[in-house]
């Protein structure tokens, strides 16, 4: 008896992760891309043409076509509106990681779900690469037995666009890096962020941005373990987008250290302009999404919940805080919504 066919839409494509959301999609047995939308006219043809999925002008048009799930991968200030538009009228969504611009609109986009018994997923890929379950199936081991403390780094080159308007992206670099880094954090240890000290820079790697595109964090989390992250926007225009998610813990029995995405081969080209990474092996993308689409077609709970994704968005706009006080944030206001 063959598995039930998964039918899943899109809502907004803006966010570069889009593109291999879908393509992956594309190519797993028992699943059909519905179609997309988007609120840009142009960037909606050229998505639906490139991977030839069927475009709808309007996001409730794409609703009525009655698909299982749908992917929110929108400007990250449209994340909310879109949620809650389409819950209630599908059994799950995987919305785009940061979850929303503020823990406000985050919240309310959990329980708006919950109300409309639609199950909401974040999407972070990360949590997916091969090097990464080792790490936390040897942290489950206890093989450096107390952990002492963790320094991790996020860079990659400015992805202007949208990823630098204030209003749609809620933040530049810090908001954009920290997020990936704190959920696998979490993750590994079941633990919140307890305080945050920031250093943020505004236009400091690229003068007249508007934005930050530098942060560095410091950090307690509720099991003891002390923390850094350096995230940036720091690689050069020819570096691929996204650069690192490098992970070094320390313990009483030794160290380990993570380069999460080094899974490929540097292709530096003159035909693109840019340097590439081909990836090989496994795709944390493809992961992700084969995650999602057993969700949907078990009816099992998300793997990464909605309080995940306000989990970590709290800890990327406590160092904002911090960076505007100078002075270290307590996460105590966000505290107890994630421990309800």
């Amino acid at each position: 008896m063959s598995e039930k066919t998964v039918r899943i839409g899109f809502l907004g494509v803006a966010h570069m992760h889009s593109v291999s959301y879908a393509a992956n999609l594309l190519q797993m047995a028992g699943v059909e891309i519905v179609g997309m939308w988007d609120r840009s006219p142009s960037l909606a043809v050229d998505w639906s043409q490139r991977l030839g999925v069927r475009r709808y002008e309007q996001a409730e048009q794409l609703l009525d076509a009655g698909p299982d799930a749908v992917v929110v991968c929108s400007e990250n200030a449209l994340h909310r509106p879109l949620v809650e538009l389409a819950a209630g009228r599908v059994g799950a969504i995987l919305c785009e990681k940061p979850i929303a611009v503020t823990l406000a609109d985050a919240q309310a986009m959990i329980e708006r779900c919950a109300t409309a018994n639609t199950r909401l997923q974040i999407a972070f890929p990360v949590r997916f690469a091969p090097a990464v379950i080792e790490l936390k199936r040897r942290l489950d081991a206890g093989e450096l037995g107390q952990v002492f403390a963790v320094n991790c780094t996020n860079h990659g080159s400015m992805p202007g666009g949208w990823f630098v308007d204030p209003e749609l992206a809620g933040g530049g670099a810090v908001i954009d890096h920290t997020v990936h880094v704190i959920d696998l954090l979490r993750w590994f240890w079941n633990a919140e962020v307890t305080e945050v000290y920031a250093e943020v820079g505004d236009s400091l790697l690229h003068p007249g941005l508007g934005i930050d595109d530098a942060g560095l964090l410091s950090f307690t989390l509720s099991n003891g373990v002390y923390g850094s992250l350096d995230t940036s926007w720091s690689r050069p225009p020819s570096y691929p987008v996204w650069g690192d998610v490098k992970i070094e813990v320390v313990g009483e029995r030794g160290a380990i250290y993570l380069d999460a995405l080094h899974q490929y081969v540097t292709v530096a080209s003159d035909a693109t302009g840019k340097t590439q990474w081909v990836s090989y092996g496994s795709d944390i993308d493809r992961g992700l999404m084969a995650d999602f689409v057993d969700m949907v077609r078990s009816e099992r709970a998300p793997s990464i919940t909605g309080m995940d994704g306000l989990a970590a968005l709290a800890v990327a706009l406590a160092a904002y805080a911090s960076a505007r006080r100078g002075e270290p944030v307590p996460l105590e206001n966000a505290l107890p919504i994630l421990n309800r």
